[in-house]
């Protein structure tokens, strides 16, 4: 499997976006355990891969929303 970015610059965006909104969330006290400890877990993913450009589920299924170089 090889690590190389595989989500478009949109995706990236989106995927932090969310994941602040969910950490957001969590802060404010919107949502409690144990749901709580899932929303954090599901940030924290969504965080990592929009700042690292890369998702193991993607890589997984042969899929990606980046272009490929030209």
């Amino acid at each position: 499997m090889k690590l190389s970015p595989n989500e478009s610059p949109t995706d990236r965006m989106i995927r932090i976006v969310v994941g602040l909104g969910l950490a957001a969330l969590a802060i404010t006290g919107a949502v409690t355990a144990p749901v709580l400890y899932l929303v954090w877990a599901i940030a924290a993913i969504a965080v990592v891969t929009g700042v690292v450009g890369f998702c193991p589920l993607y890589a997984l299924f042969n899929v990606g929303t980046r272009r490929a170089a030209q």
